[in-house]
């Protein structure tokens, strides 16, 4: 299959145009079977992958080395092809990660988490750049696109691991907000250094990036808070339309910020993170469907990059991977915490574990096409580098991430939550919710009564164990109950804050200082 390109804007890739004869309902069928054959074995590969302790990534990776020339032997070498289809699946990626991450937690951690995706990024460029060029002696071009293109942290590798690991809340929200951010400035910088002309004066190149930084937060902010507001006050007729309608918004917002001319990544991810802490209808639904987006997005990325490398053409590039990754991750990556964090207060065990955080992933991988579409000399070489570099410094950092984790203290096991799932009922000004007691929640135990939800709000019926009943205000809720809460528009918000209360503090939660009642 063969592609031409059909132009480009400010470095991206148009969409590919393919040549020579339609696709037939035969041609069809059989792609259908390869990859649903293909996406099986990924999901079968995760079941592998959390049992050997082998992020994922590297198996998708290998699965396209695999079917690709030094496997099976299909040949690709599409490199603007898979350009648009990873910036695709990055939006997803960034969506479905703002959809998750909760504001609450990222919320202390916004100037840390700035910081370190603006000056730690500068300090790690240059630092890497430098050892690009003195140590392994390529040209500052070469060098200076190498170090931008591994300074941006993973934001699918760094999610997946911060899910196995229970880290105090203000060190995660640092990590997944970094993550989200810093692949904005990071794209800048390599479209800037991968021009065929002269790279611009420091000053215009820091002014571009505050710019477009600017215009992707004041889009994504809007798109997000808009979207928000209309799913909140517009009941759509099927649940069903709402995780779509979500989807739609988080990608209009990269859209609506790349046409602007402005950072489509920080756009949706902003707006994605504005979705996801907005209480919307039927949201466990919603977060199901952006998480299963999120798993496509990943496997389909991974495979066609693994497809694009040649593994024969890795030996020279080896050497070099090794070194530029050992600077990147013993020296840039610290010193870049270290100076990013200097005006804030942060124990010396949670910067530690902010340097050896830095995981990569697909991203570089990605960024590491840009020189390829635009023809910089030695764009091979850089793909190549970088991702051995992704490959041997992910099997080192991932897996030691929650060994390093336990050895500095810092694991935090996280409270039990209640699952709370809200539908709109439109003719009646209120919302039903869906109440789920888990094990380990502080409301077994609790009578209704001793809820005290406020008034507009009430418990109209407990499922326990395959049967339903009314309850009264004696009614003792056990783990493993459903409830049923019915509550009016004005009282929805607090009725949740006050469930989500007992259920962390128990019947004493409003004693306790937690509020919602």
């Amino acid at each position: 299959m063969k592609f031409r390109s059909a132009g480009t804007l400010r470095g991206v890739p148009a969409t590919p145009v393919r040549k020579g004869r339609p696709l037939t309902v035969h041609h069809l069928n059989e792609l259908l079977l390869i990859c649903s054959l293909v996406l099986l074995i990924a999901v079968a590969a995760v079941r592998v992958s959390s049992r050997s302790g082998l992020p994922t990534l590297l198996i998708y990776l290998g699965m396209g080395v695999a079917i690709g020339t030094d496997g099976i032997g299909v040949t690709f070498n599409d490199a603007e092809l898979t350009q648009v289809i990873g910036y695709a699946a990055l939006v997803v990626i960034l969506a479905e990660g703002g959809l998750g991450t909760k504001w609450s937690e990222i919320k202390p951690a916004l100037p840390t988490a700035a910081a370190l995706s603006t000056v730690g990024v500068a300090v790690s460029v240059g630092l890497t750049a430098a050892a690009a060029h003195y140590v392994v002696g390529l040209d500052w071009q070469q060098a200076l696109i190498i170090g931008a293109v591994v300074s941006s942290t993973d934001a699918a590798a760094v999610f997946s691991v911060l899910r196995k690991v229970p880290l105090p809340k203000r060190l995660t929200g640092t990590l997944e907000a970094e993550s989200g951010f810093n692949d904005a400035p990071v794209v800048i910088l390599v479209l800037a250094f991968s021009s065929r002309g002269p790279v611009e004066s420091w000053y215009i190149l820091i002014g571009e990036i505050v710019l477009e930084l600017a215009i992707g937060a004041a889009v994504g902010l809007a798109i997000g808070w808009l979207g928000a507001y209309g799913l909140r006050h517009v009941a759509l007729p099927a649940s069903g339309l709402y995780p779509i309608a979500v989807t739609a918004i988080a990608v209009t917002a990269y859209a609506g910020g790349a046409l602007a001319h402005g950072s489509g990544f920080l756009a949706v991810y902003l707006a994605s993170l504005l979705l996801g802490n907005a209480r919307l209808p039927h949201w466990p639904a919603t977060r199901g469907f952006a998480e299963g987006l999120g798993w496509i997005a990943q496997i389909g990325m991974f495979i066609l990059l693994g497809l694009l490398v040649t593994p024969h053409e890795l030996g020279d590039d080896i050497w070099p991977a090794l070194v530029v990754g050992l600077m990147l991750t013993v020296v840039a990556r610290p010193v870049s915490v270290l100076l990013s964090t200097a005006p804030f207060r942060m124990p010396w065990r949670e910067k530690a574990l902010l340097s050896w955080a830095g995981l990569r992933g697909a991203v570089p991988i990605v960024l590491a096409t840009i020189p390829m579409v635009n023809d910089v000399p030695g764009s091979r070489r850089i793909f190549n580098i970088v991702f051995v570099l992704v490959i041997v410094y992910t099997l080192v950092q991932g897996p030691t991430l929650p060994w390093l984790a336990t050895r500095l203290r810092l694991e935090e096991p996280e409270p039990a939550d209640l699952g709370i799932e809200s539908a709109p009922l439109e003719r009646l000004r209120g919302h039903l919710l869906s109440v789920s007691i888990p094990q380990g929640s502080r409301m077994h135990g609790v009578e209704v009564g001793e809820l005290r939800l406020p008034t507009g709000a009430a418990v109209t019926l407990v499922v326990r164990d395959g049967t339903s009943f009314v309850p009264l205000p004696s009614t003792v809720l056990r783990r493993g109950d459903e409830l049923l809460v019915v509550a009016t528009d004005p009282v929805r918000d607090a009725a949740e804050r006050r469930l989500r209360a007992v259920g962390q503090g128990g019947k004493l939660a409003g004693w306790l200082g937690m509020g919602g009642s």
